[in-house]
């Protein structure tokens, strides 16, 4: 295989020094006597043998080489545009190609297995991954990066944070004494406005169905549950569920027979919890039976009454935030955004029946 063009051969093909030459491509040629020819003949010569500077030799010299890292704490990246995260990491690229960034992927542990979301061993994969040290630390050769994923790996980050290094993590965070930028989704504000909704057509039994996860997007959407459900004075104690996929038929029939007459389901990255509810309910007349709604809307049904989770420009802002972060040389706290849903109206709720039975 053919080695990747140096400086010594520009130079050599060019008829000047190797110091001519790194001064020309790195643009610090102020105070130099230099022909324009001359530059123009190593920029030239540096084409026609393809040079591409060493971004980390760069870095070192400049101290920026417009690249940015992106680091996920499992395998998110798509295999079809109706996946979770397509729309965030669609948003990335678009506003990094718009703000002159490249983007560099730092996969992690290489030898972990691929596995499907909600594989029971999943989980674990992610853990492994994100105890990754070394792998977060390598993020530096990148002037920024961008960490995603539903926990943090504390001291890793920690360490960068301490070193100054601009990061910012897609999702809100309170890791870290709240030292961690992000840029967020206001998932409180929007479950309360689907259980307001779901008050305002007439609902007193409703049951919140969540995952036994304990993420932080979760517990959110959960707070906004309860918020909503505490002011409008409903039995709040027996409102959320905490279920495994696997369990939610039995609890749909056991509900029925209680009288409520909403369900509302949490939609993850996985989508297995709603799709399991979706399933249970599938010989159940929406909403004439039973009114439903999603805190995010899964993908292919466009028609639950629930709430858009912002996620293309979720990518986007971030990448805003963190090369403000690299090109602002002022040192202030963290920012920290939180953007709001778009709520879905659907067609997937309706008034109870007398009494409150379907």
């Amino acid at each position: 295989m053919a080695r990747a063009p140096r400086q010594a051969d520009i130079a050599a093909a060019a008829g000047v020094s190797q110091t001519t030459v790194s001064l020309i491509l790195s643009g610090n040629t102020d105070g130099m006597r230099l022909a324009e020819s001359t530059r123009q003949r190593v920029l030239k010569a540096a084409e026609t043998l393809g040079y591409v500077p060493d971004p980390v030799a760069t870095r070192l010299a400049s101290a920026r080489n417009h690249m940015i890292g992106v680091y996920t704490f499992a395998s998110a990246f798509p295999t079809a545009v109706d996946g979770f995260y397509y729309p965030i990491l669609a948003g990335i690229e678009e506003e990094a190609a718009a703000l002159g960034q490249d983007l560099i992927l730092f996969t992690g542990t290489g030898g972990l297995d691929a596995r499907e979301p909600g594989d029971p061993d999943a989980a674990g994969g992610a853990e492994r991954r994100a105890d990754d040290k070394l792998a977060i630390r390598r993020t530096r050769i990148a002037d920024g990066c961008l960490f995603f994923g539903r926990y943090v790996p504390e001291e890793p980050i920690d360490w960068l944070l301490g070193g100054g290094f601009p990061l910012v993590y897609i999702g809100r965070r309170d890791e870290l004494a709240g030292r961690i930028p992000y840029v967020g989704v206001d998932y409180v504000a929007a479950s309360a406005a689907v259980i307001d909704r779901l008050v305002a057509a007439g609902h007193r039994e409703i049951r919140y169905l969540r995952s036994v996860d304990d993420a932080l997007s979760s517990t959110d959407r959960e707070q906004g549950v309860l918020t909503a459900a505490q002011a409008a004075r409903l039995p709040v104690r027996r409102i959320v569920v905490r279920a495994a996929d696997a369990e939610v038929r039995g609890l749909v029939e056991r509900w029925r027979g209680e009288g409520v007459t909403a369900v509302v389901v949490e939609e993850t990255d996985t989508g297995s919890l709603s799709a399991a509810l979706l399933d249970a309910l599938h010989d159940i007349r929406i909403p004439d039976d039973l009114s439903i709604a999603v805190l995010g809307q899964p993908a292919g049904h466009p028609n639950l009454s629930g709430f858009e989770v912002p996620r293309h420009n979720l990518g986007r802002q971030a990448v805003r935030l963190l090369v403000d972060q690299i090109t602002s040389s002022s040192t202030r706290s963290p920012e920290q955004i939180l953007l709001d849903c778009i709520p879905i109206p659907g067609s997937t709720i309706a008034r109870p029946l007398e009494g409150g039975h379907k």
